[in-house]
């Protein structure tokens, strides 16, 4: 008797090759899971509890509870700002001015659909004639904006970084409200209301502060890698403007000359990106 063997085919043997690539598939997914579920946290704290504290230990709207109707850095620097905003801000976007004040440093030829300004005194930010809306909330207290997440194409902060004594939520809130590609600007000089400056910012240089914003986006999952763009004061403005006292002058506004400008941009990634 004449007996034909067929060869045997089965839909699926599962191998031991097979179960690891099942597994490892499996880890990527949760890896990528749990990647996903750190967007926009704070993976750690830039500041220490004394780096926090201020001189001035009352309540921030205590001590802007009156306008200041007066421009906090020159002519050069303002221009600069607006210089660079005209060439990182696109036309009818939607913006959030973080501590504004009663002027805008946004181009006054480019419309953009809408500009919302937050700060801590209403009187100023009525005159603020750029500004559609705007809201008045205490930072230092509070770091949740009513706004719904993926809001803004872009934030502004200008000159007031320094005071936040929270800035990591600070940083976390604005990647919340962010669309994905957003841009938030950061910009900063030496001036300063001393008294109301955190102490990581009143004992600092002018490096260390740059690195310190650096770390504040560096500290919430999801910004690109910050740039830093600087415009110096001249030589010549240096060396005529060099001593303690001119200094000191300089800090409060008190004695012309060339405000130097520090800006650190980042942007809301559209996805987490790992250098591993």
């Amino acid at each position: 008797m004449q007996i034909n063997l067929q060869p045997m085919y089965a839909p699926f043997i599962k191998t031991k090759t097979t179960s690891l690539k099942i597994l490892s598939t499996l880890n990527e997914k949760n890896n990528q899971t749990y990647q996903n579920s750190l967007v926009g946290k704070v993976k750690q704290l830039v500041l220490t509890k004394e780096s926090r504290t201020k001189l001035n230990t009352y309540q921030d709207r205590e001590f802007y509870a009156y306008p200041r109707l007066v421009t906090h850095v020159d002519n050069g620097f303002i221009s600069t700002l607006t210089n660079l905003y005209r060439e990182r801000l696109r036309p009818n976007i939607e913006i959030l001015d973080l501590m504004s004040s009663w002027v805008s440093h946004l181009p006054s030829d480019v419309k953009y659909k809408r500009v919302v300004g937050h700060g801590l005194n209403a009187q100023e930010l009525s005159k603020n004639s750029r500004l559609d809306y705007f809201c008045v909330k205490d930072l230092n207290q509070d770091q949740k904006f009513e706004f719904e997440s993926c809001s803004f194409d872009a934030v502004l902060c200008t000159v007031s970084v320094q005071y936040l004594q929270q800035p990591e939520k600070v940083f976390a809130e604005v990647f919340r409200v962010l669309k994905p590609g957003g841009v938030f600007i950061v910009s900063f000089s030496n001036r300063m209301f001393y008294e109301k400056a955190i102490s990581a910012w009143r004992e600092g240089s002018a490096y260390s502060r740059v690195r310190l914003v650096v770390q504040y986006f560096q500290c919430v999952e999801g910004f690109t890698e910050p740039e830093v763009v600087k415009k110096l004061p001249s030589t010549i403005d240096a060396k005529e403007n060099n001593s303690p006292f001119d200094w000191i002058m300089r800090l409060f506004g008190l004695l012309s000359g060339s405000d130097p400008f520090y800006a650190v941009i980042a942007y809301r990634n559209f996805r987490i990106i790992h250098d591993d």
